[in-house]
């Protein structure tokens, strides 16, 4: 039977999580019946989701109710309000934006994980008592994992070059997204994580700040940060410091698409040796993943960017295309996608909008899996490519990295790892996928059994490796 995760028509959690807009609408609505009917059928006729629906206060003739809405932009918003505001009788008393309210005064703050009662304490946390404690630092630096706050906190780095769907939008508008990350792994993983904002797109000067303040850190996560430059970035620092950098664009999107590729394959009787792929997006993500496909044991791999397969015949690709190209491709398939795509059983978006047709869907292998992981639009929809005879169809929606990088972190951190291997992301995504329900291709990410399971996956995996 055709899998695919819920929709656009089909509203959940996953629906409320990827709204870009959710307000609550106070409106005063007559106490007769079939108001409140005409209320929820002018915001239907809109096309817009609600959430819950709450009565504020009432009077001897009307009923005030807030009612949460999920709105994509706001066109649509002002849409909804309209049809709200024309349905007879019924007034719009006030619009609350809940994105900038939880955001209100920011998302993480930091907390004292002792008492300071007495002065007794202030002495022992702070002079002269901590005097002994630097001492012991200074002696021997891997103290400090055990008596400072090191071996449990990240820093999360961006230059907000690439930030989600927004683009170069600078590090500052970026930390609202840094902080939310922090927040993540605060709540489902006890990792305390720091936004570090670096105000340049110079690779080198980002790798310089990263290196000097990396001694408090017991790893890095690299965020939003754009393509070529966030390879460059990586690598270095990966050579240069003694803790897991990782950057999550890449490397948490690639372990969630191969966690529900697992399932994918289980739902659909294949092994990965079955498997010929043709990633759509050649940046940040569309490499990891080629990469992590071919580690994988996939059979094949073709890799596209706007300008077609990735190829060592193509003379127009920078270093990094130029390293995935070597490792995929053994076909030597040439041309733009709508022919790259002919034949594939797997295609991975990573790109754009509405960039696969129905016909590329068909001209694929029979019974196919499609991953249109395009945010906040897919390449192609899942009910499209379902239309199309994808036997399992997901959007971005479906798989988010933020059912990865906690436990990953949370795992790095625990076996006092200095790298985050190919073999940590694999336990990751195999923990992810045994986590799911029989019959989906991913567990909840708000489940934090679903965390731990994987921190102890990649800790595991740490301790096991062979030298």
């Amino acid at each position: 039977m055709p899998h695919t995760l819920p929709t656009a028509d089909q509203p959940n959690w996953l629906e409320r999580y990827n709204a870009a807009l959710i307000h609550t609408v106070r409106v005063r609505v007559p106490d007769r019946p079939g108001s409140l009917a005409a209320v929820l059928e002018a915001i239907a006729s809109a096309r817009t989701p609600l959430g819950d629906i709450r009565i504020v206060g009432a009077d001897s003739r009307c009923k005030v109710r807030d009612i949460e809405v999920f709105c994509v932009d706001r066109d649509h918003l002002a849409r909804t309000l309209d049809a709200i505001g024309s349905v007879d009788g019924v007034l719009v008393e006030r619009t609350t934006d809940e994105v900038l309210e939880i955001h209100r005064g920011g998302t993480i703050r930091t907390v004292a994980t002792v008492s300071l009662d007495t002065v007794m304490d202030l002495r022992m946390v702070y002079t002269p008592g901590v005097a002994s404690v630097c001492q012991a630092v200074r002696e021997n630096p891997e103290a400090a994992l055990a008596y400072t706050a090191k071996g449990n906190k990240i820093a999360i780095v961006t230059n907000g070059t690439a930030v989600l769907g927004l683009g170069d939008i600078g590090a500052l508008a970026g930390l609202p997204v840094m902080e939310g990350k922090a927040a993540i792994l605060a709540h489902y993983v006890g990792v305390s994580a720091e936004p570090i904002l670096i105000d340049s797109s110079d690779p080198a000067e980002v790798i310089g700040i990263v290196r000097a303040i990396a001694s408090g850190y017991g790893a890095v996560q690299l965020e939003d940060i754009s393509a070529p430059a966030c390879f460059e970035i990586e690598s270095a620092l990966n050579e240069a410091l003694g803790v897991p950098v990782f950057h999550d664009d890449q490397h948490g999107t690639a372990t969630v698409c191969i966690a529900g590729l697992i399932n994918a394959l289980r739902l659909t009787g294949r092994e990965p040796g079955d498997i010929d792929a043709l990633v759509l997006g050649a940046g940040a993500a569309g490499l990891a993943i080629a990469r992590f496909l071919v580690g994988f044991g996939v059979r094949d791999v073709v890799v596209c960017d706007s300008r077609g397969a990735l190829s060592p015949a193509r003379d127009d690709l920078n270093r990094w295309k130029a390293e995935v190209a070597r490792l995929t491709n053994r076909a030597g398939v040439a041309g733009p996608l709508e022919e790259a795509v002919r034949g594939r059983n797997l295609l991975v978006g990573v790109s754009k909008p509405n960039t696969v047709t129905q016909d590329m869907v068909r001209s694929m292998a029979p019974g196919p899996i499609v991953f249109a992981l395009a945010n906040p639009v897919s390449e192609i929809s899942a009910e499209d490519a379902l239309a199309a005879g994808a036997a399992v169809a997901v959007d971005g929606r479906g798989m988010n990295n933020a059912l990865a990088y906690p436990g990953i972190f949370r795992g790095a951190l625990d076996a006092r790892a200095s790298d985050i291997t190919h073999e940590m992301k694999l336990a990751a995504a195999r923990a992810l996928a045994d986590a799911a329900s029989a019959g989906d291709l991913l567990p909840s990410m708000t489940d934090k059994t679903v965390h731990r399971r994987v921190a102890d996956a990649v800790a595991d995996a740490w301790r096991s490796r062979s030298f």
